[in-house]
This record gives C-alpha cells, structure tokens and sequence, in this order.
C-alpha cells in the first residue's frame, strides 16, 4: 500500500500507529494522509481500484478494554465507562460526516464522478487492549473500526473490501481525484501506482447476456429397493391370480351351457285369417244395380 503524509502534518499517537497499520498492507491501494479539503482537515482518504473512503482516526488518552457501545447523542461508553478518546471539536460521527461532504463537493466541483463515498470511525486503542464495538455501523456508509499494530485484522479487511463492484479506479483516476483535492504535489505518480497494482485502463462491466434457458431434464428413476421389488412381485402374482380365476369363470360358464342344451323350438302355424263379413248394400227404388 502506498502511503503519503502530508510534509509538515504532525500527527498523534494514534495516527502514528495508524500509518505503521498501513505500510505493512500488500493491498493494492493510495492513503493520504492529514490533509485539507475545501478549509476541512481530514485526516486520511484513502482509494482501492473498487472506491474511496474517508477516515476519522481517534485514539484514547488511557488504556481501556471492552466492549464499546456507540451512541447518536451522547458520549461513546466502553463497558460502564466513557470512552476517553483524544479531544476534538465534536463527536467522531459528526466530524466523519463533514469530511465525507466536503471530499464529494471537491470531486463534483472538480468535474469528476465521486461515486459512493464511504467513511469510517478508526479507534485505535493502546497495544494490548482489546476494543470490540457492539455494533459497527453508524449509519448506512459509515462504519467504525477498531485497529492498531497488534491487532489490524478488522481495520484491514475494512479496508480492502468496503467498497463492492467492478475495478473502476485506474492510476489515472486517482491522480485526477487528488489533483480535484488539492493533493496533486504529494500525490504518487502514475508509474508508482501502476507498480502499486492499480490498473492503466478501467475494467469494463461484461454485458448481460441472455441465457438460453436449461433443457428440461426428465428425473430418472433410482434404482430399486428391496422393499420395492417385493411389493412389485406381490402386485404381479395378484394381476395373475386374478386372470386366472376370470379364465376359470368363463370356463365353468361354458360347460355349463354345453351340459345343458337349450330344447328345440316349434313353429307354431297361425290359421288363415277370416274373410271379412258381408255387408247388405240398402236399395232405394228406381236404382238401376240394386
């Protein structure tokens, strides 16, 4: 990880420690550390090739260990005890806010897309004392960590992935953040973060392409159980005994039939039908066929 300090910064304790955390990453990434944004001191900002984030360090005046519990309105605690960090005008969050404010307005006013800008509270306690915040985020972006020589797993993991997506942050478009910063002259040049790890071209998002949807594939059926094959068999001898005792009614009804003949039928003539009586015509007188 490059690190760069502003000449002339005189930092804390704590921010002492903080750059010794930060020489001894390999990840690929640019700290710049105590400088001035837009009339604000921030103490650091630092880029990866996925973002940037901005960082309030706050160090304690005494050794303490707990578990640290974060509050909006008043003082952070450590166990049943007030955190006793190093004073500075106003809480870490507030202080944390305004910084990543004024890194935004810089970059837009500098024609230059922010992105996300996330930022971070790193306490960093005495060596030896363990710091465990009950919960780490603030609010959505920000986030405290707790790290120092001795223990800067948290701070680490932090730092290489609180930012998620594409590498968009080539050598090119961190100098152009640090020219909009007002950091151009302490900033690294382009060869050293090339060598650093950050790319010359940003990675483009592959497009989305439909995919063709999966053939249907038809279950096979496993192979059989015992207690399966057994129940197969039982159903075939039922369908046999079955067709058996339906043969052996048809059978029976044939016999039946043969040992029985049906008797012979007669024709039975019917009489010759009967002339139809005769009727009297009436005569009348003078009626020629009567």
């Amino acid at each position: 990880m490059l690190v760069r300090v502003n000449p002339g910064a005189q930092l804390s304790d704590a921010e002492q420690e903080f750059v010794e955390c930060l020489r001894s990453y390999p990840s690929t990434a640019l700290a710049m550390v105590d400088l001035q944004v837009g009339g604000r001191q921030i103490d650091a900002v630092v880029w990866t090739p996925r973002g940037l984030t901005v960082l309030e360090v706050r160090g304690f005046r005494r050794r303490q260990s707990g578990i640290l519990n974060i509050s909006g309105a008043g003082p952070w605690r450590i166990s049943d005890a007030d955190a006793d960090l190093d004073e500075q005008a106003g809480s870490p969050s507030d202080r944390l806010e305004h910084g990543i404010f004024a890194v935004k307005s810089a970059l837009e006013k500098g024609l230059l897309d922010p992105g996300h800008v996330c930022g971070a509270v790193l306490l960093v306690p005495f060596r030896g004392a363990v710091v465990r915040p009950s919960r780490t985020n603030l609010r959505p972006g920000l986030d405290v960590v707790v790290g120092n020589v001795s223990d800067a797993t948290e701070l680490r993991i932090y730092l290489e992935g609180f930012s998620a997506g594409p590498r968009k942050w080539t050598a090119d478009r961190v100098i152009g953040d640090c020219t909009a910063l007002g950091l151009a002259g302490g900033a690294p040049s382009r060869q050293e973060l090339v060598d650093a790890g950050f790319e010359q071209v940003a990675q483009e998002s592959p497009s989305v392409i439909p995919r063709p949807p999966k053939p249907k594939v038809e279950p096979k059926p496993g192979p059989a159980t015992k207690r399966q094959s057994y129940a197969g068999w039982v159903v075939a001898a039922v369908a046999v005994v079955g067709m058996i005792a339906v043969i052996g009614v048809i059978a029976n009804s044939l016999a039946h039939e043969s040992s029985h003949p049906a008797p012979p039928t007669t024709s039975v003539t019917s009489p010759p039908p009967s002339p139809a009586p005769s009727r009297t015509t009436p005569c009348f007188p003078f009626q020629t066929d009567c």
